[in-house]
C-alpha cells in the first residue's frame, strides 16, 4: 500500500525527514490502523515500544529497526535518550516512524517527543491508536459506559513525575480505568473502599490485551484490596458499576476468569 498523498515525506533540500508518532494499538497486529500499517510498510527506521510484538514488527520488515522500550522494574532506555534517537533518525532518513504501545497521545509520552522534534524544526505528525482501554471493554463484552448506571469514565496510571505526590487524588467517575494497574491496583483498591466505595463493586482485570496469551479475571473491589487480580503481563484494571455481568451474558470459564464472592 502506498503513503497517502499528504504523508508523502519532504525530500531535496530539506534537512531533515518527516517523523510519525504512531499508535500500535493494544497488542494484536491486526488492532493497527490502516495508515499505520501502510506508514509501518514504508518506513526507513522505526524505533518501537517493549510492548510491540514481532507479528507487528513483521509489518515493517523492511526497515531499520530500533528497540526504545521502557519496562516497569526493567532496564530501559531513557526518554531522554529515546528523544535525541528521534532527531538524529530524522537527520539520517526521509520516513521516521516512533511505534508506540496503545495511543501515543495516551499514556505514551508524545509530549516530550513532540517537544524534542518540534525544537530542532523536524515535521512530525501524530497517528491515533487504538487504547487498551476500548480494547479491553470489547475483548471482555462490558461497556464502560451504561445508560442510567454510568455515565462517565476515567482512564489514570500511578505513575507519577518527580515533582508530582506520590499518590495523586483518584479521578470520582463511575467507571475507572488504572493503566499499568499490576502492583498498583490493590491500593487503589483500598484508597476506593476507604472513599466509601461498595465492597462488592465489580472489577475486571485485563492482562495481555488482545494477544494469544491474553488472561481476564473478574473479581469485587474487596478481592482487589486483597491482592487478588495479580498478573505478570501488562495488566488493565476496570473498576465500577458498568462492568457489573448482564443478566444472560456467559460467564467466563474458570481458566479464564477468577470470581471472587466477597
Amino acid at each position: 500500500m502506498g503513503l497517502l498523498e499528504d504523508d508523502v515525506p519532504h525530500t531535496g533540500n530539506q534537512r531533515a525527514g518527516k517523523v510519525w508518532l504512531v499508535g500500535a494499538g493494544p497488542g494484536a497486529e491486526d488492532l493497527i490502523t490502516v495508515r499505520g500499517a501502510r506508514l509501518l510498510a514504508q518506513a526507513d527506521v522505526v524505533l518501537y515500544d517493549a510492548l510491540v510484538t514481532p507479528g507487528m514488527l513483521a509489518l515493517c520488515a523492511q526497515a531499520t529497526l530500533i528497540s526504545v522500550g521502557k519496562r516497569s522494574g526493567q532496564r530501559s532506555t531513557a526518554q531522554e535518550s529515546i528523544n535525541r534517537q528521534l532527531v538524529e533518525c530524522a537527520f539520517q532518513y526521509g520516513t521516521v516512524v516512533r511505534l508506540k504501545g496503545g495511543d501515543p497521545m495516551l499514556f505514551g509520552r508524545a509530549d516530550e517527543e513532540l517537544r524534542a522534534l518540534e525544537a530542532e524544526g523536524i515535521e512530525v505528525e501524530i497517528v491515533p491508536g487504538i487504547t487498551t482501554a476500548v480494547a479491553a471493554a470489547a475483548a471482555t463484552k462490558q461497556p464502560l459506559t451504561k445508560r442510567g448506571v454510568a455515565r462517565s469514565v476515567a482512564f489514570f496510571t500511578s505513575s507519577t513525575g518527580p515533582d508530582q505526590p506520590e499518590h495523586p487524588a483518584l479521578p470520582h467517575t463511575d467507571t475507572l480505568v488504572q493503566y499499568m494497574g499490576g502492583r498498583e491496583a490493590a491500593a487503589t483498591a483500598e484508597r476506593l473502599l476507604a472513599e466509601g466505595r461498595r465492597i462488592d463493586t465489580p472489577v475486571v482485570v485485563v492482562e495481555n490485551c488482545s494477544r494469544p496469551d491474553q488472561r481476564i479475571e473478574r473479581l469485587t473491589l474487596a478481592g482487589l484490596a486483597r491482592g487478588l487480580g495479580t498478573a505478570h503481563g501488562p495488566v488493565l484494571v476496570m473498576i465500577g458499576e458498568a462492568l457489573r455481568l448482564r443478566e444472560h451474558q456467559p460467564a467466563l470459564a474458570p481458566s479464564q476468569a477468577l470470581l471472587d464472592s466477597a
